[in-house]
């Protein structure tokens, strides 16, 4: 579990992941030295990282809801396939370890679906398969779990803002689709992305704090250039930052999928309510018979009950109802860290 200092540091990072140690100190009356120490522990020991994400849609992508069935001598390995391709994230086990939840990117049209239309049909470990186009997202990429942001004041969020980007960036805990987080690579070309943005977005993808003059030496641009154009990109939407965390260290041992049917005319006002609620990290209006698809994140099983039972229960428009247990997330937003990848984020 976090103390009070790492919860107020990680809700800052939050409200931007590339604000410098420096000012995040000033806002948490502690000294450089302290916020520097405790973001380097929390990225060895508990897998903090900030990464940049490219909105799918303006990059022109578009993202699925994807659920596979396969053997209990198969599962993993299947999935673990999923999480070295570039083209997916929020790779989960579910289920009993037989049923794998992921999020993945496409381009538009049949050339774009390779994984949906030639690799699955080709994997014989599959039993089953269901690809759910995400539609609209109510809570996810910059909209974050409502738990990681209690920490700080609205003063001091305020005074963590970048100056130049208008609204606050508040990255979600574990992505989601419909704002760049949707979980998942920053993908194809957004209309004004030339190779130097896009290669500015791949070095954010792998590390959202990476510093300047490697982000430069990464475009061909000057620090000044890229910073700029940095600013730009986040300024209009284009990119946002993202804060991954295993949300168990904010209190939620029990973790669940969500599968709910809607009323076609009360979709919307359902997703609307769902977006509210504490309990949900994730969610998203999507295809299929279940049409809207949600994150549950409870302290325990007793909880989600409650939850599942009582305050959900009072939502009226839900006809059915489908719940899974995540029992691990193999694969966040960012690609999986490689062993012994130095930390070169930027201290400020």
């Amino acid at each position: 579990m976090l103390d009070e200092l790492d919860r107020a540091l990680v809700h800052a990072l939050r409200v931007d992941g590339r604000a410098p140690f420096s000012r995040i100190a000033s806002v948490l009356d502690v000294s450089p030295q302290t916020v520097a120490r405790r973001y380097r522990r929390l990225r060895s020991e508990a897998g903090l990282r900030v990464v940049g994400l490219a909105d799918p849609h303006r990059a022109g992508r578009v993202q699925w809801l994807l659920r596979l069935t396969a053997g209990p001598h198969t599962a993993q390995g299947l999935a673990q396939a999923l999480v070295r391709r570039g083209d997916t994230a929020w790779v989960k086990l579910t289920s009993g370890g037989t049923e794998i939840t992921a999020i993945v990117e496409t381009d538009p049209g049949p050339d774009g679906h390779t994984l949906l239309l030639r690799d699955i049909p080709r994997t014989a470990a599959v039993t089953a398969v269901s690809a759910h186009c995400l539609l609209h997202t109510y809570r996810g990429g910059p909209t974050a779990w409502p738990v990681s942001t209690e920490a700080l004041t609205e003063q001091q969020q305020a005074a963590l803002r970048p100056g130049d980007l208008g609204a606050p960036n508040s990255p979600s805990t574990l992505g989601g689709p419909n704002a760049p987080g949707s979980p998942g690579a920053p993908g194809g070309r957004p209309p004004g992305l030339d190779a130097s943005d896009l290669a500015l977005l791949g070095a954010l993808h792998v590390d959202g704090r990476t510093p300047l003059g490697e982000l430069a030496a990464a475009t061909g641009r000057t620090p000044a250039t890229a910073a700029r154009r940095l600013g730009e990109l986040r300024a209009d939407g284009t990119v946002f930052l993202d804060v991954e965390l295993d949300p168990r260290l904010l209190g939620a041992g029990m973790q669940a999928l969500l599968w709910l049917s809607i009323t076609p005319a009360h979709v919307d006002r359902v997703g609307r309510a769902l977006a509210t609620h504490r309990e949900l990290a994730f969610v998203a209006a999507t295809t299929g018979p279940s049409n809207l698809a949600a994150l549950a994140l409870c302290t325990d099983p007793a909880d989600l009950h409650r939850y599942l039972t009582r305050r959900l229960g009072e939502v009226a428009g839900i006809t059915a109802l489908e719940s899974a247990p995540v029992l691990r997330t193999l694969k966040a937003a960012g690609p999986v860290p490689t062993a012994g990848r130095a930390d070169r984020s930027s201290g400020g």
